[in-house]
């Protein structure tokens, strides 16, 4: 049996009068890969970022129900949300490096969080860059500027940049489409790697893509979950026809 680090129990949300999430009851386990699929607006992208609360900085947002994070509900009054989002790190759909150097865009957490000697800053952005599978590529440019890199290097600094500051737990959000065919081969095959030490949850259009790098999957329409299992078992064998329908392009 999988051990579970994140669930969610009747979560509900609303962007002011818009009901964007419907009792969404999920288990996701610990070090696997969990991906989140569904067509456009279905409430994908809003319901990972449920779990480290970035619905937070939208104005009229409000949840009810629980997000259990090792068993404690993410949103009780005196959960810590910086902590919380160093503990769950976000990958975005579009790569946003910082405007400063790859060794300052990886050292940029650490930093946040206190960590000041230049030997543990270097330890650090060697090996979350070794990580991310981008040391080989920028090792002679740490210096340069993030912004000189292409669209697949940025997004694998960002994934560096989130490893930096050790979490237990990784957001993808559509991380490869804004990539080329050859980035995307190389951050799925991190991901392959990346789930030995993290629990890993993806959001992506791509069928292909989910039913490559995840363990689990989730098919979310107009804001509901409609099934999860096992991703052989969803995209085999799905129970519900809706669920057939969108994995086989009738619709979505």
């Amino acid at each position: 049996m999988d051990e579970i680090e994140i669930e969610s129990r009747s979560l509900n949300l609303w962007y002011e009068s818009v009901h964007a999430l419907k009792n969404v009851t999920l288990s996701m386990p610990k070090k696997k890969v969990t991906a989140v699929i569904g067509p456009s607006g279905c409430g994908k992208s809003t319901f990972i970022r449920c779990i480290n609360r970035m619905n937070d900085l939208i104005k009229g947002c409000r949840v009810e129900g629980e997000l259990l994070f090792e068993g404690r509900n993410v949103y009780d009054r005196d959960i810590d949300v910086v902590s919380l989002r160093k503990r769950i790190g976000m990958v975005f759909q579009k790569p946003n490096p910082f405007p400063m150097s790859v060794y300052d865009n990886v050292a940029y957490g650490p930093r946040l969080h206190g960590t000041r000697s230049s030997g543990e800053l270097d330890k650090i952005v060697e090996e979350s860059l070794k990580s991310s599978a981008l040391w080989n590529e920028v090792a002679d440019v740490l210096n340069r500027s993030a912004l000189d890199l292409s669209g697949g290097q940025q997004q694998r600094l960002c994934i560096a940049r989130t490893l930096a500051v050790n979490p237990d737990v990784i957001l993808f959000d559509e991380p490869c489409s804004a990539l080329d065919p050859i980035s995307t081969a190389k951050i799925e095959d991190l991901i392959n790697t990346l789930v030995h030490d993290y629990t890993i949850i993806i959001v992506t259009h791509n069928m292909q893509q989910a039913a490559r790098v995840s363990d689990f999957t989730a098919f979310f329409l107009l804001g509901e979950v409609i099934e999860f299992g096992k991703t052989k078992q969803i995209f085999e064998m799905p129970e519900k026809k809706s669920t057939e329908d969108y994995i086989t392009g009738r619709f979505g």
